[in-house]
């Protein structure tokens, strides 16, 4: 089996806007830099049969390759630095982004940890008037709602070891949503009216990445589109999305085709209570990322309820399964990716958040054969 590069696998994370930034002004400018550290111990038990592709719950990829495995590395969120520079000059508000990110747990105690992720580069423009435009590279908008309320979006989810060392946990990734990935982009966020706001993006194509077999697929001259409509009023939220993108055979013998997905989901917070629901359907959707399984059609389910048990202690429990419908050569076998994830979460002061999560993670293939990983993860994470 390949070793598994998850280069731009790595959960989202909207850094820039959740962290505790150091703001200083700067003749016009005000620049801000903050950031993010965690670390999570974890520690995975693997089952059950054989069940081939991306099956998240496997010895191969839920353990690395070992019955049973523990690391000491990041959890969803890799670590991060961010700086940004903002204004408001000539009519419009303006505004400059970079985020760099790390992981925590390599496989040696003497090789440079030197990989740096650029995940966020970009520049805003706009006002209240015309909405805001966006170029650069960002988080897409397909799956971000989704993965952004993730209440193991600041722990770890799925403790897949065969990611977490050199990079991160998944979370729900691919058992119950697919990732929102990283692209170059060209983006417009309307302004909003009685709560209901649309963002439309023109985004680089990008090829399949497979992870376990090679690329069959190349890009050309048609972008990938996304879209969402989005309602907001009070402590309710409602998000419906698209994408959309043409991937071209690069191998003989197999078809272009063209990935198409929808989304939908809601989300309430009232008081203690917090409950997210999210459905995903397509083809080309992939486990975890664009086009992995190919022309599959797959379908996601995501749900989660969290109840802050005091002011400082929110306890919740999420559930997510993704599936494949049909025994597709992209699949490798693979039926379907579910995770259960019961976390609780406190707020040791304004900035640290300590975590402890327990889950399962069940693969089945179209065979009958099923895998399981038991995890556990305790840790915590900063943001300044």
């Amino acid at each position: 089996m390949k070793k598994i590069v998850m280069g731009g696998l790595i959960a989202a994370t909207a850094v820039a806007q959740n962290a505790s930034a150091v703001d200083f002004k700067a003749g016009d400018w005000t620049v801000g830099v903050g950031g993010i550290v965690n670390a999570y111990y974890t520690q995975v038990s693997c089952s059950g049969d054989a069940v081939g592709g991306l099956a998240l719950a496997t010895k191969g990829l839920g353990c690395g390759g070992q019955d049973d495995r523990s690391t000491i590395g990041n959890g969803l969120l890799p670590n991060g630095l961010v700086t940004s520079a903002s204004s408001r000059i000539g009519g419009y508000d303006v505004k400059a982004l970079i985020g760099m990110y790390n992981a925590t747990a390599t496989d040696s105690a003497i090789s440079q940890n030197s990989g740096i992720d650029v995940r966020q580069a970009y520049f805003t423009f706009g006002n209240a008037e015309m909405g805001t435009i966006k170029l650069g590279r960002d988080n897409g908008l397909f799956g971000a709602a989704a993965i952004f309320g993730d209440m193991t979006l600041i722990g770890a989810g799925a403790p897949t070891q065969a990611t977490q060392r050199g990079r991160v946990t998944l979370g729900h990734i691919g058992a119950g949503y697919s990732y929102v990935g990283y692209y170059g982009q060209i983006a417009y966020s309307s302004p909003k009216t009685s709560g209901v706001g649309v963002d439309v993006a023109l985004v680089s194509p990008v090829t399949d990445t497979p992870i376990l077999t090679p690329s069959l697929y190349s890009t050309k001259t048609s972008p990938q589109l996304q879209g969402q409509l989005t309602w907001s009023a009070g402590g309710a939220k409602a998000w419906l999305g698209a994408k959309t993108q043409k991937f071209e055979s690069a191998t003989a013998g197999v078809n272009d085709f063209t990935m198409s997905a929808v989304e939908v989901g809601a989300s309430y917070n009232e008081g203690a209570l917090g409950l997210l629901v999210n459905v995903q359907g397509g083809k080309g959707l992939g486990v975890l990322s664009d086009a992995d399984q190919g022309e599959t059609t797959a379908r996601n389910y995501f749900v989660q309820g969290t109840y802050k048990a005091t002011e400082k202690l929110k306890v919740g429990l999420g559930y997510g399964i993704s599936k494949n419908s049909d025994n597709t050569a992209g699949t490798g076998g693979l039926k379907s990716n579910a995770n259960v994830t019961l976390g609780a979460y406190y707020a040791l002061n304004s900035v640290i958040t300590l975590v402890g999560e327990v889950g399962q993670t069940r693969s089945k293939g179209f065979n009958g054969g099923e895998a399981r990983m038991n995890g556990a993860a305790l840790g915590g994470i900063i943001f300044f």
